[in-house]
C-alpha cells in the first residue's frame, strides 16, 4: 500500500557567526561604495573617528634645582715629581754608526744653527712638567686635594626687603619666585665668582642677590682628605615671600 504521509522539514536555523560575517561582508560592501562614490565624505569621516584615539605624551618636569647644597671640586693640584738625576753608567757608541739627515730650518736666516728658537723640549736629566706620583691633579688617582667637607653657611642672611628695589607692578609680582645663583667658597671662607644658576623672572633682583652673597654671607670652607681647606662651589636659594 502506499504510503501517504507528508514529510515535513524544519527550517534550519542561522548560527550566530554566520550572521556576523554577513553582516561584515554588508558593511565592507557599503565602505567600499562609499569610498568610490564620495571619498571626501569618508576621508573626513576616518578623521574624526581617529582624532577620538589620539594620545597626548608630555615630558616629565625638569627636576628640583639644589636647595643651597654645595658641589664637590676637582681638587688642587699634586706636587710636581722630584727631580731626576742621571746614572753614572753611560751607553757605549755603536758599532755602526746610524747615517743621520741633517734637519733643515723652516725659514731662511743669517745664523749657523738648524732650527730656530726653543725647542719643545730637551734630553737632559732636567725634571720633567709632569709627574706619576700619588699627588690630585684634574684627573688624577692619588688621595690629595680631594673635597670630603662641603661649604657650610654660618653667618649672614638676606632677608631683608628694603635690599630690592620694587619691581613693576610692585612687590606681589615677585611674590613666590626664586633664583639660584652659583659661587666659589675660598679658603678664607667668602664668596666669589657669582653667577646666575637658574634665574628669577626679575634680572634686577638675581643681580643684587649676587651682591648680597659675596658681600653678606660667610661660610666655613671645605676640607681635603688632611683637613686642609680648598676651594669648591656652593648653590644659594634666594626666595622671595
Amino acid at each position: 500500500m502506499p504510503d501517504n504521509r507528508t514529510f515535513q522539514t524544519r527550517p534550519r536555523r542561522l548560527s550566530w557567526p554566520l550572521i556576523a560575517g554577513i553582516v561584515l561582508l554588508h558593511l565592507a560592501a557599503l565602505y567600499g561604495l562609499a569610498r568610490a562614490l564620495a571619498p571626501d565624505f569618508t576621508a573626513s569621516v576616518e578623521r574624526e573617528v581617529l582624532s577620538t584615539f589620539t594620545v597626548t605624551i608630555t615630558a616629565p618636569p625638569d627636576p628640583p634645582p639644589p636647595d643651597n647644597q654645595s658641589e664637590p671640586d676637582e681638587g688642587a693640584q699634586g706636587d710636581p715629581g722630584r727631580e731626576a738625576v742621571a746614572q753614572p753608567v753611560t751607553s757605549p757608541p755603536p758599532r755602526v754608526p746610524v747615517k743621520q739627515n741633517r734637519p733643515l730650518p723652516r725659514a731662511a736666516s743669517t745664523g749657523t744653527a738648524n732650527q730656530s728658537g726653543a725647542a719643545a723640549s730637551g734630553d737632559g736629566t732636567g725634571a720633567a712638567g709632569s709627574g706619576t706620583g700619588t699627588g690630585s691633579g684634574n684627573s688624577g688617582s692619588g688621595r690629595g686635594g680631594i673635597v670630603v667637607s662641603k661649604p657650610v653657611h654660618i653667618s649672614g642672611s638676606l632677608d631683608n626687603a628694603r635690599d630690592y628695589p620694587v619691581p613693576p607692578g610692585g612687590r606681589a609680582a615677585r611674590r613666590g619666585t626664586q633664583v639660584i645663583v652659583r659661587v666659589t667658597v675660598g679658603t678664607d671662607g667668602r664668596a666669589r665668582g657669582c653667577s646666575v644658576y637658574r634665574p628669577s623672572p626679575d634680572p634686577e633682583a638675581d643681580r643684587i642677590t649676587c651682591q648680597l652673597v659675596e658681600a653678606r654671607l660667610g661660610f666655613r670652607p671645605a676640607t681635603d682628605a688632611n683637613g686642609n681647606p680648598v676651594a669648591a662651589p656652593f648653590y644659594w636659594r634666594q626666595q622671595w615671600f
